[in-house]
């Protein structure tokens, strides 16, 4: 049995069977024979089942994200906007896919050459419990749209958000075995990984994870896309509009709970700033609402497990013992459910947990810049390099800036936010490949050329 647990209540939602190996081996067998039929339809016809799909995720909103949140603890006014995102991935893909799959001429000595988008298969999808819906939606968007068929391995205590996606696909009308799910443990899937029916790999999740998964492909020779951890450097230059930046920062480190592979993390500050910048990053946190995330005024829910929440206690009292001071909350209250103080950290050095580490929960830390190449230096100081953001009224000089981070993406005088639009994923140990985009939908086809004599 899989147990789910409400991390406001600390109470049992539901026990739900694992599958057993005839009933993966049916998912599978499903998604594999689906392909041909599914890549066959029109781009027009498969567009049609996704705009479906996109209906019937905002008719059915409320409900989808009380799964979420009770599953997993974001606050409900953030869960919807979940569900609105997701239904708008729908329809970006559903829109413009067929430009993004178009052939592409490549003209050679041949009488006619060019580069054709055929889909790959099956693809299958691990995915974690931060953003139950939109984590799953950003890769199965583009890549049923691209003709390929999608299976679900999702984490353990969203398995209940898991059945609900599949159950409005379905009832959207993509034909059987387009999305399917897997119920199984994460030691279980590296023979789903190595299964010949299965095509390629997608996953979100930690860096151990992806090291795992990444191994398993690796001995199939599948490709895969992972987008793993962040400790994304939220810079703060010394001519930046520091409201702006604060009011900013508040929402890139607490969104979501904190739980967030790119939320910003490390807040790097120019000294001649750095002590106003934090006393308006923390009078604005001070302000936010900590509760029951049913309730429409709360923004910090309860973490979602116990384990995060004691690891986030552990990060921020080894920072503290190493000669960072607290700036801001730095315990977990004395009540039911798992939560933990919106927290900040001030005095941050290299070598500190909150430094090297990610911390995927609602505390920040801050960290002294003597000037902007100091600044630069530290936002690199990482194994990680997910996203970053970038506060300057030169923009000049920060795009200059922005070209030596080392991120996947960089957001000046901006939040980082994945966008449909936009290519996401990271490099160093945040993973390798793109979600999203032209660049995301052609990670999972065929890249076929096509010469004419």
């Amino acid at each position: 049995m899989i147990e789910t647990i409400d991390p406001t209540t600390e109470r049992v939602l539901e026990r739900i069977p694992l599958m057993e190996a005839a009933q993966i081996d049916a998912v599978l067998e499903a998604a594999a024979r689906r392909v041909a039929p599914w890549s066959a339809l029109s781009l027009d016809e498969r567009a049609a089942v996704l705009r479906a799909i996109a209906v019937r995720m905002r008719a059915q909103s409320d409900s989808l994200a009380r799964t979420a949140v009770r599953e997993m603890g974001k606050p409900i006014v953030q869960a919807r906007a979940e569900v609105e995102k997701c239904a708008r991935a729908f329809d970006y893909f559903a829109e413009h896919a067929a430009a993004m799959l178009a052939p592409q001429s490549a003209p050679t000595e041949a009488s006619r050459s060019y580069v054709a988008f055929r889909p790959l298969g099956a693809l299958l999808a691990i995915m974690p419990w931060n953003f139950p819906y939109w984590q799953v939606v950003r890769a199965a968007a583009p890549a049923l749209m691209a003709g390929n068929t999608l299976v679900l391995k999702h984490a353990a205590n969203t398995t209940r958000c898991a059945l609900e996606l599949e159950r409005v696909v379905r009832e959207a009308g993509a034909p059987d075995g387009c999305f399917g799910v897997v119920i199984a443990r994460g030691d279980a899937i590296d023979k789903v990984v190595g299964d010949p029916r299965i095509a390629a790999v997608t996953l979100t999740g930690s860096e151990r994870a992806g090291a795992a998964v990444a191994t398993a492909a690796g001995e199939s020779l599948k490709k895969c896309v992972l987008e793993l951890g962040g400790s994304d450097a939220f810079v703060v230059l010394s001519d930046a509009d520091l409201e702006a930046a604060a009011k900013t920062a508040v929402t890139a480190r607490f969104q979501n709970n904190g739980e967030s592979c790119i939320a910003a993390k490390r807040f790097i500050v120019e000294s001649p700033v750095y002590d106003e910048f934090l006393a308006a990053f923390v009078e604005r946190a001070k302000e936010l609402v900590v509760g029951n995330p049913m309730e429409e005024r709360v923004q910090i829910g309860p973490c979602a497990r116990a384990d995060l929440r004691q690891t986030i206690g552990e990060q921020v009292q080894g920072t503290l013992a190493a000669g960072a001071r607290t700036a801001l909350g730095g315990r977990a209250p004395e009540r039911a459910g798992y939560f933990y103080e919106p927290t900040i950290v001030a005095d941050v050095l290299p070598g500190m947990r909150m430094f090297e580490e990610e911390v995927f929960g609602p505390a920040a830390a801050v960290v002294r810049a003597s000037d902007r190449e100091h600044a630069l230096a530290l936002a690199n100081a990482s194994v990680y390099g997910l996203g970053s953001s970038l506060w300057t009224r030169d923009l000049h000089a920060a795009e200059a800036f922005a070209s030596r981070v080392e991120a996947g993406a960089v957001f000046i005088n901006g939040m980082v936010a994945s966008d449909p639009r936009l290519p996401f994923g990271g490099v160093k140990k945040s993973g390798y490949g793109r979600e999203l985009s032209t660049f995301g939908i052609h990670e999972f086809v065929n890249v076929q050329t096509v010469w004419i004599g």
